[in-house]
């Protein structure tokens, strides 16, 4: 006979709200010798745009995607898949160091794919992927400002304005990224109270998407240390606040060069006309930021 046991509601949201990281007692364990295998944490996106991770086990140390095993997971927990068909596979598509971990332990960026082969609903790399490939020659360059808003539960976390918070969070999430191999540029605070920003590039394609994605990543598993909720919501805030926006800098090769205004001038009359159908695609509640105040255009 199989037994449970019992936890009390009370317990239950204590240990909910316990701190996740006990280095005090973690320290011992990530110094022990580990032989020759190497730990290899795989990172999707999940169907709501969330960051997902599962850790296996390699025999060897690995510096290519294509030498990891594609491995599968339970797709009906991450929105990714119906419950009678919720197998979805994980194939390698980067690979960085794992500053958690240390030493030879690794992060993997991961593509998700159904089980007929077929790039998953969510899977929008696999898409991106083909138009930086179409793009190659003009060699597209990324320089990605990515603002975000840290939060103590359900609690903002400024403390008044002209204030700055968890500035040790921050570094921490700078430093991880350098040692993780992720061509972050910089770090800023920013105008609301408790929101910062950092910066990845530039990046050239389909790196772009990498880099950011892992520097996101990051930056939720350092949070977890610290005990704080980051948000990457545009308006996180209602009020007269600045939102959090990801700006986008690009460039091609012809843009770079002597003469490379005009050629910025006629990118930007291209996108003029595909305006209304592009910010449909730039994410969810846009609108909420995007009103002409707080130093921002109208949508």
């Amino acid at each position: 006979m199989t037994s449970f046991c019992t936890v009390p509601t009370s317990k239950l949201l204590w240990l909910m709200s316990a701190p996740t990281w006990r280095a005090d007692l973690l320290n011992h364990f990530l110094a022990l010798p580990q032989g020759d295998k190497i730990q290899a944490e795989y990172v999707w996106i999940d169907g709501d745009g969330g960051l997902r991770s599962n850790t296996t086990t390699v025999a060897k140390q690995v510096k290519d995607p294509g030498d990891l095993r594609v491995w599968d997971f339970d797709g009906s927990s991450a929105n990714q898949a119906p419950g009678h068909d919720s197998d979805v596979y994980l194939r390698p598509t980067a690979i960085f160091k794992g500053p958690f971990r240390g030493g030879e332990n690794i992060l993997v960026l991961a593509e998700t794919y159904n089980n007929d082969g077929t790039p998953n609903k969510t899977n929008f790399r696999h898409h991106a992927k083909k138009s930086m490939d179409l793009a190659k020659e003009s060699v597209p360059w990324f320089g990605l400002e990515q603002e975000y808003t840290l939060f103590d539960g359900p609690y903002y976390c400024g403390a008044g304005t002209g204030k700055v918070f968890a500035r040790d969070l921050i570094e921490a999430h700078y430093r991880a990224c350098l040692y993780a191999g992720i061509n972050i540029s910089g770090i800023n605070a920013e105008v609301m109270p408790s929101q910062w920003e950092f910066q990845v590039g530039p990046c050239e394609g389909i790196s772009m998407g990498d880099h950011l994605w892992m520097a996101r990543y990051l930056l939720t598993r350092v949070a977890e240390m610290w005990g704080i909720k980051v948000s990457f919501h545009p308006k996180p805030l209602q009020g007269d606040w600045n939102g959090a926006g990801c700006h986008t800098n690009y460039s091609t090769k012809e843009m770079r060069e002597l003469g490379g205004l005009k050629k910025i001038e006629e990118a930007v009359e291209k996108l003029a006309k595909k305006h209304a159908e592009h910010i449909q695609v730039y994410g969810e509640e846009n609108h909420m930021r995007l009103t002409g105040r707080n130093e921002t255009g109208h949508i």
